[in-house]
């Protein structure tokens, strides 16, 4: 009789991604619950609630920006909406509290970690296999969610026109219309991973993983409207009319100076005392929509390699 040999898993990273879905399941089928719930709202949304909303404004036949938002099946589309942009701007919170509490912090506050490194796992390749398996996961479902989010903004122009709800430069929106989606997610492990490796406790890399993200967001959030250079349109008789993101507004002097608006409003002899003779304002058309969110994913991609490449120096020298 010939034996027969099942030949046995081969490879220390194949193991460890092995044992990181054995460890970290539930997490996973969260995540999976988390990316199909926020999928099928925006089909629904895209299929028929965005039918039954605009066939309600058809026969209302009311102008743009002037139907009301009160009827049901708007109500029901824009929840839908609601959820499924939601879900994908709130991922990276849970994605931070996740990787510094339980990915990390928890191995290495439990000491799970160390047995690791004693089963001929490196510390490095341990690492590499916590981000990586994560990082492919995390990148999968939300570049799904974006692709379904602009196929929704593609259906719903007219609805969003006749209720004058959700432009593209409102932040859930333009967030979830891009690559920023998934360039924050992968920003919210890398952070977390590091508060975890940081503290080396469950609850407090949590805590710092997620206030770190939180912060980040906040403050690369503060640049966006100065990532591009804006278009600037005039008038004499009062502020222009802007079609796009606002950024800045002010008075004009005979010069072309940009000065404080007086707020003389139509006070002739006011205006003629401070020189000013038009004002201004800047602002973001939609034309430069792709620029600033590549710009901004640059930049966040930017600051999750240096979250990653500090995380390694960190567990070397604490290794070493």
């Amino acid at each position: 009789m010939t034996a027969v040999t099942v030949p046995a898993r081969s490879g220390r990273l194949h193991g460890l991604t092995w044992a990181m879905f054995r460890l970290h399941r539930s997490a996973l089928w969260f995540w999976v619950m988390l990316v199909a719930v926020a999928a099928g709202a925006l089909l629904w949304a895209y299929g028929p609630g965005v039918t039954a909303a605009e066939e309600v404004y058809r026969k209302l036949g009311c102008g743009q920006g002037l139907c009301g938002t009160s009827d049901t099946a708007f109500q029901r589309y824009e929840l839908a909406a609601t959820v499924g942009s939601g879900l994908l701007t709130v991922a990276p919170v849970l994605i931070a509290a996740w990787a510094g509490g339980s990915l990390i912090g928890r191995e290495l506050e439990q000491g799970t970690a160390r047995l690791a490194w004693t089963q001929s796992v490196t510390p490095v390749r341990w690492l590499a296999a916590k981000l990586a398996v994560p990082a492919a996961l995390i990148t999968a479902g939300t570049l799904l969610l974006t692709l379904l989010h602009r196929l929704l903004w593609s259906a719903d122009g007219t609805l969003r026109a006749a209720t004058g709800t959700r432009d593209w430069y409102d932040s859930v929106a333009f967030t979830a219309n891009g690559t920023l989606a998934t360039a924050y997610a992968l920003l919210a492990l890398a952070v977390g991973a590091l508060a975890g490796l940081l503290t080396r406790r469950t609850t407090a890399g949590l805590g710092v993983g997620v206030l770190g993200l939180l912060t980040l967001t906040v403050a690369v959030s503060e640049l966006r409207p100065r990532l591009w250079p804006t278009e600037t349109v005039t008038g004499t008789t009062g502020y222009p009319a802007i079609g796009g993101a606002f950024v800045d507004e002010g008075a004009l002097t005979s010069t072309g100076a940009r000065v404080q608006d007086p707020l003389c409003i139509d006070d002739a002899q006011c205006l003629a005392d401070h020189d000013i003779v038009g004002f201004y304002r800047d602002y973001h058309p939609s034309s430069h929509f792709w620029p600033l969110q590549l710009v901004e994913t640059g930049i966040v991609l930017a600051v999750t390699a240096l979250a990653v490449l500090a995380a390694f120096q960190l567990l070397r020298r604490r290794t070493t």
